[in-house]
């Protein structure tokens, strides 16, 4: 089944499903301080864009990008999530080349990211996608459980 990525709202109710199942993962992993979860407010502001992945019309995978203030050329990814049922089919990396992409003609030359340190293979995906291990920056700082990372875009 082909993967589409688009910018979508994320009050919808698959997207709101899929946020409160990736809520629920992070939770069972870390305590609630280690936890850097956009809410849906969050998600609705005017300086985040929710990428939405689709395998045919059923929503299978999310990912934030955040700017940084104008003119910084940084932004942040978060919330990258796939749905169970559709893990292992290369969503995550097609939402990943999709807001890449989006974020590198909007002038981003950096995109950074915070995962956490138990879950290999979110990093793994990372390493494998070209991002490098920074040491923690802004909220993350102090948590030992937080693993950076970075990415040049342009």
């Amino acid at each position: 089944m082909p993967i589409t990525v688009a910018i979508e709202p994320p009050r919808q109710a698959a997207v709101l499903e899929l946020l409160r199942h990736s809520d629920e993962y992070a939770f069972a992993l870390y305590p609630a301080d280690s936890c850097y979860l956009l809410d849906i407010t969050e998600l609705e502001a005017p300086h985040v864009s929710v990428f939405v992945g689709r395998r045919d019309a059923t929503v299978a995978g999310i990912a934030a990008l955040v700017l940084h203030g104008s003119g910084t050329g940084i932004a942040e990814l978060k919330r990258l999530f796939v749905a169970d049922s559709a893990r292992g089919h290369g969503v995550a990396g097609t939402i990943l080349q999709a807001l890449e992409e989006h974020a590198a003609a909007a002038g981003i030359a950096q995109l950074r990211l915070e995962t956490g340190a138990l879950q290999p293979e979110a990093i793994a995906l990372y390493e494998k996608r070209g991002y490098r291990h920074v040491p923690r920056f802004g909220q993350y700082v102090n948590d030992e459980l937080s693993v950076c990372m970075e990415k040049t875009l342009a």
